[in-house]
């Protein structure tokens, strides 16, 4: 099993949940599919592109459920990340683990090993 992770905004979260089906963040939607990360990826990611917001999740997905829709693509210096070009189904979600804020505006994540 290969554990990915996405960064949702808590209130659009709990909207896709209702509505059963997560189109991703604006950037996503502008993007064309939905970004995610690897457990090498997630912490640099959220502090490249996620620095000081506050009200965010992190979603625990296993890969393999995610299907052909899931491509691994290259990305910052060439590190392959998992793109999901399709809404997310929330029941595909393992966990779902609140993002607090440290001191610094960096988010303080869980262990990831242990998730």
């Amino acid at each position: 099993m290969t554990t990915i992770f996405h960064m949702a905004d808590k209130d659009a979260w709990a909207e896709a949940v209702s509505r059963g089906s997560y189109p991703g963040t604006p950037m996503d939607q502008e993007d064309g599919f939905i970004h995610m990360s690897t457990a090498e990826t997630i912490v640099e990611s959220a502090a490249k592109h996620r620095k000081g917001v506050t009200n965010l999740l992190l979603l625990v997905i296993d890969a393999e459920e995610l299907g052909e829709k899931l491509v691994w693509e290259p990305a910052r210096g060439g590190i392959l990340f998992p793109h999901l070009y399709e809404d997310l189904d929330p029941e595909k979600v393992r966990k779902v683990v609140p993002l607090p804020l440290g001191d610094d505006g960096r988010h303080i994540f869980p262990d990831l090993g242990e998730i």
